[in-house]
């Protein structure tokens, strides 16, 4: 199994919860190809991170396996399973960055995203998280303490994959042509926009299914908040998968 973590926290302090609730699991917990070095590569699409979980799953020989993804590992998740369906056992999702499609990009709130973005230092990262969550839900208090050595390369990084995400899409027959399950996963209290795409991609995926963890939302999500429900969850989606 392949977890890929959103744009901020890396893939082992993200999963970290969830990963000590799936003893026996042989977990890749993958940081994203937009932090390989110390700089964005000047070509970055998300055709980089879906070449990067390839060579992952290559060089643990995984000729199949399952995928998991959270925010923008979510939506390069949902970009390799377009790429290279055949490769995947089962998809699962937790409120993807995007899905590539032309109603998500029409969507005013990329607007609201690029108007976040140029706000100056941390009224641009304050703004970016509210548009994480719901209308009226209050923020969780910033971490105490001096922030970590990674956080230096983020903003370049979420700048970088916001424009990846803006030039990339995916073909709905991609979607349609996906035989394996697909489990997403979302919060009553996060921005509506991931409810929407849940419906979406529900008409798209022939196999799909979906949990909505009540009172949780895109900064407290499930993998954090309730990681033995959602390694409950996962085991008995990749059941479902390795049965058909």
């Amino acid at each position: 199994m392949i977890f890929l973590p959103g744009i901020v926290a890396p893939a082992a302090q993200r999963y970290r919860p969830l990963l000590e609730q799936l003893e026996g699991v042989d977990a890749i917990a993958k940081d994203l190809e937009v932090y390989a070095g110390d700089e964005p590569p000047a070509d970055y699409a998300i055709g980089t991170e879906v070449a990067g979980i390839a060579a992952a799953a290559d060089r643990a020989g995984l000729a199949r396996f399952h995928l998991y993804g959270h925010s923008a590992g979510g939506a390069c998740a949902l970009g390799f399973a377009a790429a290279h369906p055949d490769r995947l056992l089962s998809l699962a999702v937790d409120e993807p960055a995007t899905d590539f499609s032309g109603e998500d990009r029409s969507d005013p709130y990329f607007d609201e995203l690029a108007a976040a973005e140029a706000l100056p230092g941390s009224e641009a990262v304050t703004a970016f998280l509210r548009l994480q969550v719901a209308p009226g839900v209050e923020l969780p208090p910033p971490p105490e303490g001096e922030p970590p050595p990674w956080m230096a390369s983020r903003r370049a990084g979420i700048r970088a994959f916001l424009r990846a995400i803006a030039e990339h899409r995916v073909d709905p027959a991609r979607y349609e042509g996906f035989g394996a399950p697909v489990l997403y996963t979302h919060g009553s209290l996060s921005h509506p926009r991931w409810a929407a795409m849940r419906d979406r991609l529900a008409s798209r995926f022939p196999a799909f299914s979906s949990e909505l963890f009540d009172g949780l939302h895109h900064l407290n999500t499930s993998h954090q908040a309730e990681p033995v429900r959602t390694a409950a969850l996962l085991r008995a989606h990749w059941a479902r998968a390795e049965a058909t």
